[in-house]
């Protein structure tokens, strides 16, 4: 429990300081408790109680555990009493050699200590436990002082005593262990000691930038600060060496405070009881140093001098280029083609907080590129002392669409294939170009054009819209279970089975990110390419001309065919060998190389009716007859699959998860 000037302390600084030494007791390791088998000191003096082990061999053979009785008596059979009580462990051996060679000759012999006998001590004052202690016969003050706790939160640790016969035989002051490890005036006890704990003397306490911030207890008024900076562990490393605060209570009625430096002057003050001590840390500013972070090749800081300025700590492109930048270039080598761009530093903006004497920052944007390329004065920035210097990469800022370095992927039969840099303001026709064109086996019209951010919104979309057919599925599986019975429930529940299966494979096909590019299919050329803007990834792929049409789904012979320019799709479905029985010939689409879907519902809807049988038919087209569904509410609700493929740009591979 703190005393009360430790409550005074946490009343009036907010701060709980622990009593210096008190911790060593809270729990006390075993080592420092009376151990039986230590070794007997040669000047240990056997009594009463003590067990003595007496060993001979030669013309007698013995082994003997004998107990020193009340008298200080040791009885040896054939030989009788021997007097040991009082005398030195040391001397024990020959005394009893000497009377056991009265009866016997020719013997060696060895004697020892055995079980050693308890003593009773006292433990008074204010002490954690006081009372009456039966210890062992080698045990020391140190040991009877665990063994009651220590001193209590209001006991001295300094003036310690052991009384002896009502004189003090000894003053144990715990600090010179503590501290020091000095236990030169620990002391073994005797039957009878009594353990005298006073009251603490004069406190005084030390917080802050200290190692050991603690209350500690003072021998007499007036011990000088630097001793008890010495009790405290000393100064820490970052411990202002300017000035400390003293709080002291004035002539037990008011407190007063003053301020000292730690110099051989300081160090001598003198303190008093109830003194308050506050040493205090450097401040983490920096005087004379100025900082640079962000994208740099190393960020750090570095020493001010007059007419420093941007140039002088960038002095150069290599300055403003990162090790991650670095870093990723390198793993290009193992990895493959993989662009770099968003690594690239922020050429148009910097900038440099500075604080103000008013303790507000402001903060002063500079143009990168004049600054270190050009050298303007403008931008390269006078600096002062404390600034911070920050340089952004394009990815933490989002920079004008201009100034974004773009690189783009064109793909197959092109002039030139590669990846390319695109200009401030380049369209895909105006990249395609640049580069030469197309080469002359290029089919135009099924060229794929991806881009990432649009991948990114069809598969949101996708998981939406398959969100919504599952919560669906969710509603009609409960109307089933409540309104259907006998063969209608059976079959309702073998439909929605496989409505679930689907949706669980249609989770597996991820969004392609293609944009739909409407190129004219008859003899396209650069002039049919959209003038789509670029982005940065975007992906232009355009294949060979293909030679085969493909017929899917609900026919007798699924397969491709050669593409023949007189053909219509009613003569590949005819190849195919027609719909089958369970087709849903009402529903047969066309999709189409550009990736546009062409069907008999579409039609209807644009007003132009017929089917698509005689629906003109390109390379690489897909011809696809859905199979027949029972149009029960789920398959009303949830419309037709195809929608999701087409809607979503996944062509043949989600066809070919809607036939596994």
């Amino acid at each position: 429990m703190p005393n009360e000037f430790q409550q005074f302390l946490l009343a009036s600084t907010g701060q709980r300081l622990p009593l210096f030494g008190q911790e060593f007791f809270s729990n006390p390791p075993s080592t420092f408790a009376p151990v039986t088998d230590a070794p007997v000191a040669p000047d240990y003096v056997v009594g009463p109680g003590d067990e003595v082990v007496v060993r001979a061999w030669g013309q007698i053979d013995v082994n003997l555990r004998l107990t020193v009785d009340r008298n200080g008596m040791l009885v040896i059979p054939k030989v009788g009493a021997v007097f040991v009580g009082g005398m030195r462990y040391q001397e024990m051996q020959g005394a009893i050699h000497a009377e056991v060679s009265k009866v016997y000759r020719n013997f060696e012999m060895a004697v020892t200590m055995g079980q050693l006998r308890g003593i009773q001590i006292f433990v008074v004052g204010l002490a954690n436990q006081p009372g009456s202690y039966t210890v062992g016969s080698m045990s020391t003050l140190v040991n009877a002082l665990f063994a009651a706790g220590g001193p209590s939160s209001k006991g001295s640790m300094r003036r310690i005593q052991v009384k002896r016969a009502n004189k003090v035989v000894s003053e144990f002051d715990l600090y010179d262990m503590l501290l020091k490890g000095d236990t030169s005036h620990d002391m073994r006890l005797r039957q009878g000691d009594v353990i005298v704990i006073p009251p603490a003397g004069p406190l005084v306490a030390v917080a802050g930038s200290i190692n050991m911030p603690a209350v500690f207890e003072l021998k007499q008024d007036g011990a000088p600060l630097g001793e008890v900076l010495g009790y405290a562990g000393g100064l820490t490393t970052t411990t202002r060496g300017q000035k400390a605060a003293l709080e002291r209570i004035d002539g037990r009625e008011s407190r007063k405070v003053a301020e000292f430096n730690l110099d051989g002057e300081g160090l001598k003050q003198p303190l008093r009881d109830g003194d308050l001590v506050t040493l205090f840390a450097i401040s983490p500013k920096f005087d004379n140093a100025v900082a640079v972070r962000g994208f740099v090749a190393q960020p750090a800081r570095h020493p001010w001098r007059e007419g420093l300025r941007v140039r002088d700590l960038l002095p150069d492109a290599d300055a403003v280029t990162s090790p991650d930048y670095w870093r990723a270039r390198n793993h290009t080598v193992a990895s493959g083609l993989q662009l770099i761009s968003p690594q690239e530093v922020s050429w148009d903006y910097a900038v440099i907080e500075r604080l103000k004497p008013d303790a507000t920052t402001e903060l002063m944007p500079f143009n990168l590129a004049a600054a270190i390329i050009k050298g303007d004065p403008q931008h390269n920035l006078l600096l002062r002392p404390g600034d911070i210097l920050t340089v952004l990469s394009k990815s933490d800022v989002r920079v004008p669409q201009n100034s974004q370095r773009r690189y783009v992927r064109l793909e197959g039969e092109f002039a030139a294939s590669g990846i390319y840099s695109v200009r401030p303001g380049e369209t895909l026709r105006q990249l395609v170009a640049r580069i030469g064109g197309f080469s002359q086996g290029a089919y135009v019209f099924g060229a794929e054009f991806t881009r990432d951010s649009t991948r990114q919104l069809q598969q949101k979309q996708l998981d939406e819209s398959l969100d919504r057919m599952e919560r669906e599925m969710q509603r009609v599986t409960a109307d089933v279970a409540r309104n259907a019975t006998g063969e209608e429930a059976l079959g309702r529940t073998a439909q929605i089975a496989e409505q679930k299966a689907m949706i669980t494979r249609l989770r597996g096909v991820k969004a392609t990110g293609r944009i739909v590019l409407g190129i004219n299919a008859d003899s396209p050329a650069i002039k049919d390419l959209p003038d789509l803007a670029l982005e940065d990834g975007d992906r232009f792929y355009v294949p060979p001309t293909p030679s085969v049409v493909s017929v899917l789904g609900s026919v007798f012979n699924p397969n491709s065919f050669v593409y023949r320019e007189s053909l219509r799709a009613d003569d590949y479905l005819a190849q195919a060998g027609g719909p089958i029985r369970s087709a849903d010939e009402g529903s047969v689409y066309l999709l189409r190389a550009d990736g546009t879907v062409s069907s008999k519902r579409q039609r209807g809807w644009l007003g132009l009716g017929g089917s698509i049988g005689s629906e003109r038919v390109m390379p690489g087209d897909a011809i696809v007859v859905p199979e027949e569904l029972e149009r029960v509410t789920l398959t009303r609700e949830l419309k037709e699959w195809s929608q999701i493929f087409y809607q979503f740009a996944l062509g043949v591979a989600g066809l070919k998860v809607l036939r596994d």
